[in-house]
């Protein structure tokens, strides 16, 4: 496995509310972890802190994650403790309140692969040079898109694209979404929306199939974001198997 993983500020805002890390346990697994914070004044990058470090300081400690269930059961149970941590935060400083954060996480075992998401941070695998986008944003504007109010173009530019309905730090309890997908991909590809909303999936694709290392790839994604723009803090963790893996 060759994996890489980055957090940049972007062109436009003062600082940066986005969490990224990769950590292996103590038998090789490996979870991935991206969080998009927000409230401002350093809120978000405090809800966001709060989430990647609780996961991956219980994560890499760990002899191994288990069996399938037992690996949905830690997330869904980590994720809402950590959650609990925000709102205990906030009571604790309340010039914080308001502070929340978007999760995206994978796990990666001998036996399975396993993504987790709240909010609008996407996780995709890789596959034969394609990108596929294994989770679902929870956003206003995809409910809308779901129920038929909308199409996938009008979404693109919707006025009110950014409204979540769902995140740690807003909700409680939280309902994390849990995917188990295939285990012959060839990468995965976790990211905060300040990619997405840069880049095509054409454009990131052919990024990631170029014969650049894997550091090289991703920090040309990073690159190629602030190049349109950078409006948003953009952080990726990006993971490749090698060959006969």
């Amino acid at each position: 496995m060759k994996a890489y993983y980055i957090s940049d500020t972007g062109k436009v805002r003062t600082h940066n509310e986005d969490s990224v890390m990769i950590v292996k346990n103590l038998s090789g697994e490996y979870l991935m972890v991206v969080a998009d914070g927000m409230g401002g004044h350093k809120a978000g990058e405090i809800a966001s802190s709060i989430v990647v470090n609780g996961l991956t300081d219980k994560f890499k400690n760990m002899e191994s994650i288990g069996e399938k269930d037992g690996a949905v059961n830690w997330i869904r149970e980590n994720v809402n403790e950590l959650n609990d941590a925000i709102f205990k935060y906030t009571d604790e400083f309340p010039e914080s309140k308001g502070m929340g954060t978007t999760l995206v996480l994978s796990v990666i075992t001998e036996e399975y692969i396993l993504f987790g998401n709240v909010g609008d941070s996407s996780g995709f695998v890789v596959k034969n040079h394609e990108l596929y986008k294994v989770t679902k944003d929870h956003t206003l504007v995809n409910l809308l898109v779901e129920t038929g109010e909308l199409t996938k173009e009008e979404a693109k530019n919707h006025p009110r694209k950014n409204v979540l309905m769902r995140a740690l730090g807003a909700n409680n309890p939280i309902d994390v979404d849990i995917f188990d997908v295939e285990k012959n991909c060839d990468a995965i590809l976790l990211c905060s929306d300040g990619l997405t909303n840069m880049l095509t999936k054409n454009q990131i694709e052919k990024v990631l199939n170029s014969d650049l290392s894997v550091e090289e790839r991703i920090v040309k994604l990073i690159k190629k974001s602030n190049l349109r723009g950078g409006t948003d803090n953009v952080s990726i963790a990006y993971l490749e198997k090698e060959s006969g893996e």
